[in-house]
């Protein structure tokens, strides 16, 4: 599983482009993996989207992640979930899936990333690093310092998420990550494909350096 450059989608601030059109560009230019992120759609929209989007992905095996939605991540054998503090319970998700797929869990805290480990997360979304407009539900900005101390606590994979765009994403590898959550910094470009290529590059030249 490659977590360096990790999108995750938001129809909301697509500027009237497709999720579909959105990935696509994004892959192109260097995305290592696909969250699907849906909010304010039906079950069966977000099914339709998500097989719509799986088959492209699956194409140039890129993995597909839903958030939040065990069901609909089951229904179209996705290769993963990602879970926050008010979804299901860790514990519980990985009971129900085993080791079929991948579940990652959003830690809004040092305790919450030990204790995801603790019960098997796959992987850690450090969430937000800064504070970001994507999302109106997140706790308060952790930091690099926050991020720091996750990464001394854990030894699974972590992706920073919150704010993250071509001018902190190299502090943020730098500090511990093991890859980018990207929202708004690809899906709001006017190019996505460009956007998705500089982030890449960001973060390639942070990790040699």
């Amino acid at each position: 599983m490659d977590y360096t450059l990790y999108l995750v989608t938001d129809r909301g601030l697509s500027k009237g482009r497709s999720t579909l059109d959105i990935v696509q560009a994004a892959v192109r230019g260097g995305v290592t993996c696909v969250q699907l992120r849906e909010k304010n759609c039906s079950a069966r929209e977000f099914i339709a989207e998500a097989i719509s989007v799986q088959s492209f992905l699956k194409e140039h095996r890129i993995p597909l992640i839903i958030n939040d939605r065990l069901d609909i991540a089951q229904a179209i054998q996705a290769d993963g979930v990602h879970l926050g503090q008010n979804d299901i319970p860790l514990k519980m998700a990985r009971a129900i899936v085993k080791d079929s797929m991948l579940i990652g869990i959003s830690a809004e805290s040092l305790q919450d990333a030990v204790e995801a480990e603790r019960y098997g997360a796959d992987y850690i979304g450090v969430s937000p690093i800064y504070a970001t407009a994507t999302k109106s539900d997140t706790a308060p900005a952790l930091g690099l310092k926050g991020l720091r101390e996750i990464r001394k606590a854990v030894k699974i994979p972590l992706v920073g998420i919150g704010g993250l765009n071509r001018s902190n994403a190299a502090e943020v590898i730098r500090n511990g990550a093991d890859g980018i959550a990207a929202v708004s910094a690809i899906v709001s470009a006017d190019d996505p494909e460009k956007a998705a290529a500089e982030l890449s590059e960001i973060i390639r030249q942070a990790v040699i350096l």
